[in-house]
């Protein structure tokens, strides 16, 4: 299961995940419709709150993972709404660290 698994410093020199293995880690997240994979390039979810203050109490969590993993997304918060979005920068795209902490995310809801 993906959100069991720790996610891995990337320093570069290794390609991006693309085609059937990008898909495969895809379909192991708990909500795979929920997370859009753009351009096989980074992918993005949108979170909906009843307010701010639960939009920013979900951040906050999902900023004690990230710093626990080692592993950051970039976050956008807006009044009742969180967007993530993931990819490993050291790479320019996507590795299998970005659906572990997909799913560690998925885990916080």
């Amino acid at each position: 299961m993906l959100a069991d698994q720790k996610c891995v410093p990337c320093h570069g020199g290794v390609p991006s995940l693309k085609g059937e293995k990008l898909a495969d880690l895809h379909r192991q997240l708990a909500e795979p419709a929920q997370w859009n994979i753009v351009n096989q390039h980074h992918i993005v979810r949108a979170f909906k709150f009843p307010d701010f203050k639960s939009a920013l109490a979900f951040v906050n969590r999902v900023g004690g993972v990230a710093e626990e993993q080692g592993h950051h997304p970039d976050i956008l918060l807006g009044w009742a709404k969180v967007e993530i979005t993931l990819w490993t920068h050291a790479v320019d795209g996507l590795t299998e660290s970005d659906f572990i902490m997909a799913a560690k995310i998925d885990q916080l809801l």
